[in-house]
């Protein structure tokens, strides 16, 4: 999985945000302002949406014929939890992370929730896209297929670049320094595992993986 740990009550309380978005919704009409959003309930539902469905299409895949080292699989999980963390903790200790770059507008915040919403919905397309060849760590499959389709088309790591712009979404409805940190820690996290992958793929697909590196963008659409 690409998601930092987390312990049972913490799960509970993402899962209360399921019902709490469900009673935001059911309370929104076309003309109610934004004050009445609770932006930071969405992207939580959004993040819990995409983990169950990341549960849920994990069941079925292809048998692993190379994997890459333990060592590299746990330091892009290490990334992965000090980004997060950076994300949901207010840590006293973060000091002046904890202040404010973005004003606490109720516009802020719904944008940010937007772009989570827009992301995650994006790499659940992508990673349907990908079928029984995805798995979350770095390998090649037995029967590997090259994927072109779909997002796939247009760039190489779009799975990446959904959950990256969620995370900018919840940047944005945070607002805080801290934050800012967490998206970095992320992102050079999926830049060192997107550049592992294309290692792994060029070995296996030689020339026809070249011609899609040259045909389309490692998290941007060419």
């Amino acid at each position: 999985m690409i998601f930092a740990p987390m312990d049972t009550l913490e799960w509970l309380r993402r899962a209360t945000a399921v019902f709490w978005f469900a009673e935001d919704l059911s309370h929104m009409s076309m003309q109610a302002p934004f004050a009445e959003i609770q932006p930071l309930r969405i992207v939580d539902s959004a993040w819990l949406a995409l983990g169950l469905y990341w549960l849920w299409a994990a069941r079925d895949g292809k048998k692993t014929q190379r994997r890459q080292a333990p060592a590299e699989r746990l330091l892009h999980v290490l990334f992965m939890a000090f980004g997060f963390i950076l994300l949901y903790s207010a840590d006293p200790r973060f000091g002046a992370l904890n202040r404010r770059f973005l004003p606490d507008q109720p516009w802020i915040g719904v944008l940010g929730a937007a772009l989570a919403l827009a992301g995650v919905a994006f790499a659940i397309w992508a990673r349907w896209h990908i079928g029984k060849n995805w798995s979350g760590t770095v390998t090649i499959k037995q029967e590997h297929e090259l994927i072109r389709t779909g997002p796939y088309a247009h760039i190489r790591h779009p799975i990446y670049t959904g959950m990256l712009l969620a995370v900018v979404g919840t940047v944005i409805a945070i607002g805080e320094y801290r934050a800012l940190v967490g998206f970095a820690v992320i992102l050079i996290g999926f830049i060192a595992k997107a550049k592992r992958e294309e290692s792994f793929l060029a070995t296996q697909f030689g020339p026809a993986f070249d011609e899609h590196r040259r045909q389309t963008g490692f998290f941007l659409p060419r």
